[in-house]
């Protein structure tokens, strides 16, 4: 069975260990050094000051997380965030992150949240039809902005709005 429960700072570790192989392994991030359990405990402090910040666990085991964080700080971009998640790379394709991501996307509404943003580095086919399933759409595309593995990497950012016209 699997819960979603709001990160806290004692999930640290298991996040960590979630990052790492996207860190050490593909350039999904452009970080090149994992973060440490102390950076990713101020994350979850610093990011739940006015975003939500999930945790998906089964068996009582942090298996994936996700959450929101100002796309630019600036007051007139109040209504839009930036979303990001995670899965453990063994739970990934079992569609875990749309439940995830369903309830990331609830509370962002109730926070009176109208934009919804994901940046996505290239190649990542697999991150993009999971946002367009649930709505976004492409609206940038940076070229070679990103360098790791000895290779330049796109990036493009994908939308999704509930602005009414």
């Amino acid at each position: 069975m699997i819960s979603i429960r709001t990160a806290e700072v004692s999930d640290a570790a298991a996040l960590r260990a979630i990052y790492e192989p996207y860190v050490v392994k593909t350039a999904i991030t452009f970080d090149f050094d994992v973060p440490s359990e102390a950076d990713f405990a101020q994350k979850i402090a610093s990011v739940q000051e006015r975003h939500p910040f999930l945790v998906a666990e089964s068996e009582g085991k942090v298996i994936g997380y996700a959450y929101a964080s100002t796309y630019y700080d600036k007051s007139a971009y109040d209504w839009t965030a930036e979303l990001t998640i995670y899965m453990d790379e063994n739970k990934r394709g079992l569609r875990l992150g749309s439940v995830l991501y369903d309830m990331l996307e609830e509370e962002l509404i109730k926070r009176n949240f109208k934009n919804f943003v994901a940046c996505i580095s290239l190649p990542n086919d697999a991150s993009i039809a999971f946002h367009e399933k649930r709505g976004y759409e492409q609206v940038a595309h940076f070229k070679k902005v990103g360098y790791k593995f000895d290779k330049w990497h796109d990036i493009v950012w994908l939308q999704k709005s509930l602005v009414e016209e």
